[in-house]
Order: structure tokens, then sequence, then C-alpha cells
């Protein structure tokens, strides 16, 4: 019998819990830094050596960082669904929780790709890119990060997936930010929708939206048990 499928869209709340710093905080600033000078186009042409030393620290962190009960409660429910993780997240915790089918639409933490060729991407074993190191045909590399101003090439699949969900979950995330913001709408509409976060979203009326009002470590286990049937 084929496996009920699980999408799960996940945010900045789930990996704030293993101690990495959420998007943009109250003060608009993200680790100190204005959004335009590190994670925009215009920030790396203006500064390229700050928006790389920037994400060689958020790189740092990443790496130190563990996956904490919401990744793993995520990845323990492919034991009786099929599961796909779209993530607004750039780190790899998701990955090292267990979970296998993973969509980055904000690009990946611990990817180098040339600053001209876009499919020229490469894994990184280290967590710093220096000003100078080149891509294959001589370009500047540049964290593989999708930033403010530039396309989501992944937004498609991630619609796909979801249009064909028999549940949808909403993890950890305000959906403030567009188009991710927006996949809860391609959900079927019989499909039941989970949020879980502390905080209620803004979200349109549809049937079938069910609200668990507690972090990611708590509220993902929660419901992955009653899932899972335990």
């Amino acid at each position: 019998m084929k496996k009920k499928k699980i999408v799960a869209l996940t945010g900045a709340g789930i990996s704030a819990e293993s101690g990495l710093a959420t998007f943009r905080g109250s003060d608009g600033l993200w680790e100190g830094h204005r959004i335009e000078d590190v994670a925009t186009p215009e920030g790396w042409a203006a500064n390229p050596e700050l928006v790389l030393e920037f994400y060689n620290q958020r790189r740092a962190a990443a790496r130190a960082a563990q996956p904490n009960a919401g990744h793993l409660a995520l990845a323990a429910l492919e034991r009786e669904f099929e599961v796909v993780v779209v993530t607004q997240n750039v780190d790899d915790l998701h990955e090292r929780a267990g979970s296998s089918h993973i969509i980055h639409l904000h690009g990946k933490l611990l990817e180098a790709r040339s600053s001209r060729f876009e499919h020229l991407v490469y894994p990184m074993d280290t967590d710093r890119i220096e000003l100078g190191e080149r891509c294959a045909k001589g370009h500047q590399l540049r964290p593989n990060i999708v930033w403010f101003g530039e396309a989501v090439p992944l937004m498609e699949q991630a619609m796909e997936e979801t249009a064909t969900a028999d549940i949808f979950l909403v993890v950890g995330t305000s959906l403030q930010v567009y188009p991710a913001a927006g996949l809860v709408g391609y959900a079927p509409a019989n499909c039941p929708v989970y949020f879980i976060d502390p905080s209620r979203p803004p979200v349109s009326a549809r049937r079938n939206l069910h609200f668990i009002m507690e972090p990611a470590s708590t509220g993902v286990p929660r419901l992955a048990a009653e899932l899972l049937g335990k």
C-alpha cells in the first residue's frame, strides 16, 4: 500500500532551538548586520569581503549546532510516511537528523557556487570561502544562498510536492517570507494543515486547520507520536 505523503515547510524557528540565530531580529538586524548589506546582490557587489566573512561565521555556527527533537521527529515520520521537507533554512540540521528528501528553497550554507555561473556548485569541507577563491571558470566563489532579489529556483518543485500532500505541516515559520509563505495555498483543499509555532501565523480561512502553539522541539514530537499512532 502506498504511504501517505507529508510535506513539511520549516523555517527559522526550528533552527533557533538548536542555537542558530533567527534570520531577522526584532531590531531588523541579522547578527548585527543590515539584511541589505549581507543578504542581497547589491550587498555582495558593494562589499564581498564582508558578505563572505558573515557567511563564514554562520557556517561555523551551523556546523557546531546539533539537530533538536523537532528535526528528529520529522525524520522519524519516514518510518510510516513519505516525507518531503521544504525548508527555508540553509543549515544541514534536517540532513543530520536523518530526513532523506529535503528541498532547500534558500540554498545551502555548506556549498559554494560561482558568482557568475549558477550551475557551478561546490560542496564545502571547510567553514570558509575567501576572497580570491575562484570557480573552474575563474570567477569569485560566493555562498550558494538565495538572496533577497534573487529567483527561488526550487519553488516550482516545492509547489508540485505540496499539491500532492496528504498532510501539510508548517513548522517554526511566521509565514512572512515569500514566495515560501504562499506554499500553504497549494495544499489540496481536503488536506489537514498543522501549524506548529508558539505564535499563530496569519492564515486565510480554510478547512482542516490545526494549531499547535508550541516550539518545534515539543510540538513536532507530539504531532509525530499522534500520526504514528503511539
